[in-house]
């Protein structure tokens, strides 16, 4: 994943290359104007794993429930991936 800087003259005419490279690769743009940075753009599905990011961050019992099942793992409380797919019915 890389970031890309390009000032907005340069990105109208090559918007639609950029929004297909975006998609592609889930690489950022930084847009700027003047010399400075005033946008970023990126591609749908990495905002939505973004926002699915802060939701997971900003839930309090969900952190405590993913640090409990650390935790656990590192103390050897686990199963292994296929008695979990086993135990979920996915074999």
């Amino acid at each position: 994943m890389s970031t890309v800087t390009i000032s907005l003259t340069e990105l109208r005419p090559k918007l639609p290359e950029i929004l297909n490279e975006l998609k592609k690769s889930f690489d950022r743009c930084v847009i700027t104007r003047r010399g400075k940075p005033e946008a970023i753009v990126l591609s749908e599905e990495d905002y939505e794993s973004l926002l699915e990011t802060l939701d997971i961050l900003s839930d309090r019992k969900l952190l405590r429930e993913i640090r409990k099942a650390q935790d656990e793992l590192r103390a050897g409380k686990g199963i292994s991936w296929n008695k979990a797919k086993t135990k979920l019915g996915y074999v």
